[in-house]
């Protein structure tokens, strides 16, 4: 193989390369996001606070606002807790218009005694529901949420990044949209009185 065709093969190889990452940043980029049960199909079942199982077929019913969380957690969970029990209560709602339902992606801390303590604090009607380690990666697949520990990890207090939307789910189970954390709360109520409406 001369310097020539040697050189013009690798100018090849090179745009072959390029054209592959662009293809794997658009598949990136412009692949939607997971979405919930409604569209992802997957099953999961936790133990509820209230009592029982808690499975993809208990999302039907009554339109509902999920969030993940723990209990440790120091300023997204609390935040988000306040503020969808305050909306719901703003908009002169109640949990049988509209379900509050925490899940906990902190599995080997959070208990279901602790869930029920902290969840309820904000409003005894909101939901919360736990599993072990297993259930717990199938519903976080379920809804497309991501969680890590982070900070220090082999410590009793780690912390736990994790996915910071609360989803709506619209009374046939089906996924209508999310609320990012600290979105406006005239935003938020909107998004709310939408989903109840149906």
């Amino acid at each position: 193989m001369t310097n020539k065709t040697l050189r013009n093969f690798r100018i090849v190889l090179w745009v072959l390369v390029a054209i592959a990452a662009i293809g794997a940043t658009a598949l990136y980029v412009f692949q939607p996001p997971k979405r919930p049960l409604g569209v992802t199909g997957q099953e999961f079942a936790l133990t509820s606070t209230k009592g029982g199982t808690f499975t993809q077929d208990d999302l039907r019913g009554t339109p509902s606002l999920i969030f993940f969380g723990y209990t440790f957690c120091p300023d997204v969970c609390p935040t988000t807790l306040a503020e969808t029990t305050a909306w719901r209560a703003q908009l002169g709602l109640t949990a049988e218009d509209l379900r509050i339902i925490f899940v906990t992606v902190d599995p080997e801390r959070d208990t279901a005694e602790m869930v029920k303590d902290y969840v309820e604090g904000f409003d005894t009607s909101v939901i919360g529901l736990v599993g072990d380690e297993a259930e717990t990666d199938r519903v976080k697949a379920a809804f497309g949420v991501f969680s890590e520990k982070a900070g220090d990890v082999d410590s009793e207090f780690y912390l736990v990044n994790h996915t910071a939307l609360t989803f709506l789910i619209k009374g046939d189970g089906s996924f209508q949209g999310t609320i990012a954390y600290e979105e406006n709360g005239d935003t938020a109520r909107a998004k709310i009185e939408r989903l109840v409406k149906g």
